[in-house]
C-alpha cells in the first residue's frame, strides 16, 4: 500500500495513531488540517487511482456514529446497528459499493473511538434485549488493525456488555491482533467467502480463500466466535459446484453447526454503484446475466432466479450440518 499523504486534523494530532502512522510511511507528506471534510471527496477522484497510491485521513467522525442497519441486514429479531471507523478499503472488489458512494477512494481514520463507544452505550442503554453492533461497513473490520490498534476498545465495550454482540466484516486475513485478544462470545469475527476463483476474478488485492480459511482455523482452535458470509454470490453455471467444493473446505476446518451464523446474498448495486462498476469492470462477468431493478431500487438477479440460486447454496449448508435458524438471506426483499 503506497501512501502518498497523511492528513491529520488538529483534533486528532497527539492521538497514538497521529503519531505512529507517518513513522510507518516515512516516504509520505504529512498535512495537519483542520477537518478532513473540507478536502477528502470535495473533488472526484477516479476509484482505480487507488491501484497507485492513497492518501491517508486521521480524523475525528463527526455527526452520526453509530446507525441503524437496514432490514436483512442480520439475523432477524433482534436490532442491528453499525458504527463508523473508517471510510474505505484498501482492497479491489470490482463490485464493491464504495466505488459509488464516495467521491474518493482515499483512506479515512476515524480514532475518537470513546466518543463512537458512547453512542453505542446510549443505545445499549435504551434496548431491552440482545443487540448488535457491526463494524465494516465502509471498510474492512481487520486489513488494517495492525495500524489503528481499535480493536482492543469494541472488545472490552464487549465485555462491559454481555447482551451486545460486536460483528467484525471482513476479507481479510490479518488475525494478529485479533488473537492477542482472549476470546467473547459477543465479539464475533465472521468472513465473507467465495470459490477460489470467484476471489481471484473479483476480490481484487485480497488474501486467497486458503489464506482465508487458514486464518478461520486459527481463530476457531482459539476459541473465538465466526460467522461466514456467501456473499455476493455471482452466478455462473457451475455455481453449484463450485459453492459446494467451498463449503467442503469449510467444513474441513470448522463444523458448520458451531458456526454462529451464515449469510447468503446475491451480487447487487444501487443505480450508482452500477454505473460505475461498468464504467470501472466493463469486462466483468457479471453484465453476462440478466440483472432487473428490484422494487429496493436495487440491480440484481431476478427475484425467482436468486431465490432459486439462494435456496440452492442454504440447502448445501444444511446438508454439511449448519443449523437451520442461523443461516438467512442477506438484504432480500
Amino acid at each position: 500500500m503506497k501512501i502518498e499523504k497523511i492528513f491529520i486534523e488538529e483534533e486528532a494530532r497527539n492521538g497514538e495513531i497521529a503519531l505512529s502512522l507517518p513513522k510507518r510511511f516515512p516516504k509520505a507528506q504529512v498535512v495537519y488540517i483542520d477537518n478532513h471534510a473540507n478536502i477528502w471527496g470535495r473533488v472526484k477522484k477516479p476509484y482505480l487511482h487507488k491501484r497507485d497510491s492513497l492518501n491517508l485521513f486521521i480524523a475525528h467522525k463527526k455527526g452520526s456514529l453509530v446507525k441503524e442497519a437496514p432490514d436483512a441486514y442480520g439475523i432477524s429479531g433482534e436490532p442491528h446497528y453499525y458504527f463508523i471507523h473508517a471510510y474505505n478499503c484498501i482492497y479491489e472488489c470490482d463490485y464493491c459499493y464504495l466505488q459509488g458512494y464516495f467521491n474518493s477512494p482515499d483512506l479515512v481514520l476515524f480514532v475518537n473511538h470513546q466518543e463512537i463507544m458512547a453512542s453505542m452505550q446510549e443505545i445499549a442503554d435504551k434496548t431491552t434485549g440482545n443487540l448488535w453492533f457491526h463494524a465494516g461497513e465502509f471498510s474492512d473490520s481487520l486489513a488494517l488493525t495492525h495500524l489503528t490498534n481499535e480493536l482492543s476498545f469494541y472488545h472490552d465495550f464487549a465485555k462491559r456488555n454481555s447482551k451486545c454482540f460486536i460483528e467484525l466484516r471482513t476479507k481479510s486475513a490479518n488475525i494478529k491482533e485479533l488473537m492477542k485478544l482472549d476470546p467473547l462470545p459477543n465479539f464475533i469475527t465472521s468472513f465473507s467467502l467465495s470459490p477460489k476463483n470467484k476471489i481471484k476474478s473479483h476480490d481484487l488485492k485480497t488474501p486467497s480463500l486458503a489464506a482465508r480459511l487458514k486464518a478461520i482455523e486459527k481463530l476457531y482452535k482459539a476459541g473465538h466466535p465466526i460467522g461466514l458470509h456467501f456473499d455476493p454470490v455471482i452466478h455462473t453455471d457451475q455455481f453449484e459446484e463450485e459453492y459446494q467444493e467451498l463449503i467442503n473446505e469449510v467444513s474441513k476446518i470448522i463444523p458448520l453447526n458451531k458456526v454462529e451464523y451464515i449469510s447468503i446474498g446475491v451480487v447487487r448495486f444501487t443505480k450508482d454503484v452500477y454505473s460505475q462498476v461498468k464504467k470501472n469492470y466493463p469486462k466483468t462477468t457479471y453484465f453476462h446475466s440478466e440483472l432487473t431493478k428490484g422494487e429496493d431500487g436495487k440491480i440484481r438477479y431476478p427475484r425467482p432466479m436468486r431465490h432459486w440460486i439462494l435456496g440452492k447454496i442454504k440447502d448445501m449448508c444444511l446438508k454439511a450440518g449448519a443449523i437451520e435458524k442461523t443461516v438467512y438471506l442477506c438484504m432480500e426483499e
